[in-house]
């Protein structure tokens, strides 16, 4: 811990000798990297024209991906909800489903919040706005298409993350998309595939994990702590490295616990965000709960005849389920990671689990932004407001001080998000370099101090070029998933006949005592 203080200490003196200094790094970093930036950008985010609407490729592949795994789990998203929540909530004994044992290191709970922490943030506050305001009200009803799709994807490639993960000498645990790619095709005979597509998902994970995850993130919250500390006469608007530093500690000194510690916080901050921000909501309509039934007809008929909406239907369509990929990150990869620390012998008991996190993230949360959003009337805002601004205006018509409820949600939701994705990098990292205390400092350190140079710093190409790693994340993620989803559905067919649970309790596999023991390697 002494170590990440001095690190940050230096890095705080370098980059507040002046804030002149700052900026001026600023735009270098920026020149410099803009062109990397731009090509490896285009390239992921390289869209296709439908009716009109550019669609980023990446996009077509997450939603056909979940289109494919819906059709081959026949809905788990819908009939395997339930279970879900019983497996949750303790209403499942222990002796009908084996939820615990000696390996893995969280509770379901645990795992959940955790990959929660990294998928709930600015996208449910901002990114509706961005949806609503591009496909039109109609968008709201596609987005909850698209994530009941999503739940299928969750579930495949977290019961892979438990099934192939892996148990350190120490008892910790290793797991996610570089291990059910390697080992899995491996055993496929696919070594000469899985090996390099293990290594670039590590390699795009940990830039995704220091950009996406850590510096777009803090440079969010700080920019909401200037602006409700008084904008440019705000102490932090020219000290921002100080709010960095805050967190940077805070961060160091949780993650430098691995996951236990990790999901000990995310299990007490993702409920208490989640719910300030339903209640926020919930009070904005209900304010306006007489215009309930009203808002409900409009979104369903914009989703069929939307009006003034680029492309028509299918414009509404696109960032609908754009909005819903994006928002909670079905088939990116990330969650698998904290999935594969869970304390249970069966890979599909998690992957159920799993089933909660888009419905959490996107059908409740995401929903609430744009009830919000569409009730006040907001969508029709012509000042040219968006994103965060748009929604915060919808907010604070019924609720004056919501700018600082948003500041505080935001603040959670970067905290929260930063915690889960130092993990994701840092198993990354450990895929690529090896276990141990050393070399996972090493990370640790590096994650921290670009918590400070996040704050500082504004650096668009940077920002740019991880939000573009977090979704390729998602090329060699379902690639691996396909090839493997026979034995996904081997095992959720004998969990479900073992279980009496669902569409596959009738299943004719036939069961002998090796179906529910988990591969480790």
């Amino acid at each position: 811990m002494r170590k990440i203080f001095l690190l940050i200490n230096s890095l705080m003196f370098f980059l507040c000798s002046g804030s002149a200094y700052a900026k001026g790094i600023d735009k270098i970093i920026d020149e410099k990297v803009a062109p990397v930036s731009d090509a490896v950008s285009g390239f992921v985010f390289y869209p296709v024209s439908i009716n009109g609407v550019d669609t980023p490729i990446i996009i077509i592949w997450l939603v056909v991906g979940a289109i494919v795994f819906t059709i081959a789990t026949k809905g788990i998203g819908v009939w395997g909800f339930k279970h879900a929540l019983d497996l949750i909530f303790g209403k499942t004994k222990k002796e009908e489903v084996k939820d615990s044992g000696d390996d893995g290191e969280v509770s379901s709970f645990q795992a959940l919040a955790t990959a929660l922490s990294g998928t709930v943030g600015l996208g449910n506050i901002a990114g509706v706005a961005v949806a609503i305001t591009m496909g039109g009200p109609g968008a709201v009803f596609w987005m909850i298409i698209g994530s009941i799709f999503g739940m299928a994807t969750k579930f495949m490639e977290a019961t892979l993350g438990v099934k192939y993960r892996r148990v350190n000498p120490d008892g910790s645990v290793s797991g996610g998309p570089m291990y059910y790619i390697s080992h899995g095709l491996t055993k496929m005979k696919m070594r000469w595939l899985g090996q390099p597509l293990a290594v670039l998902f590590s390699w795009m994970c940990i830039a995704a994990a220091i950009g996406g995850g850590n510096m777009f993130q803090i440079t969010m919250a700080t920019s909401q702590i200037v602006e409700i500390t008084g904008g440019k006469e705000s102490f932090f608007y020219t000290n921002s490295w100080v709010f960095g530093l805050i967190i940077a500690i805070i961060i160091g000194a949780i993650i430098i616990g691995g996951i236990k510690s990790i999901a000990k916080v995310t299990e007490k901050i993702v409920p208490f965000m989640c719910l300030l921000y339903i209640f926020s909501g919930l009070i904005v309509i209900l304010y306006h709960f007489t215009e309930i039934p009203n808002v409900i007809a409009l979104i369903f008929n914009e989703a069929f005849y939307p009006k003034a909406v680029e492309g028509g239907v299918i414009g509404s369509i696109i960032w609908g389920l754009r909005r819903s990929v994006q928002s909670n990150e079905a088939g990116v990869g990330s969650a698998p990671i904290a999935y594969a620390a869970v304390k249970t012998h069966e890979p599909a008991s998690q992957g159920f689990v799993s089933l909660l996190e888009p419905f959490i993230d996107t059908v409740v949360l995401c929903s609430i932004t744009a009830f919000v959003i569409i009730l006040t009337g907001t969508h029709m805002d012509t000042t040219g407001l968006a994103g965060v601004s748009l929604t915060s205006r919808a907010f604070e018509s019924v609720i004056p001080f919501f700018p600082y409820i948003l500041a505080v949600a935001i603040t959670l939701f970067a905290l929260s998000t930063i915690l889960s994705w130092s993990y994701y990098g840092q198993k990354s990292w450990n895929y690529l370099f090896g276990e141990g205390d050393k070399r996972t400092r090493v990370f640790q350190l590096i994650f921290c101090a670009f918590i400070v140079i996040g704050s500082s710093m504004n650096m668009t190409s940077i920002i740019d070029f991880t939000d573009a790693m977090m979704l390729a994340m998602a090329v060699p993620n379902i690639i691996g998933i396909y090839l493997l989803t026979p034995q996904i559905l081997r095992e959720l067919k004998v969990y479900c006949q073992r279980y009496k649970v669902g569409l596959f309790k009738k299943s004719d596999i036939e069961l002998d005592g090796d179906d529910f023991i988990p591969e480790m390697d």
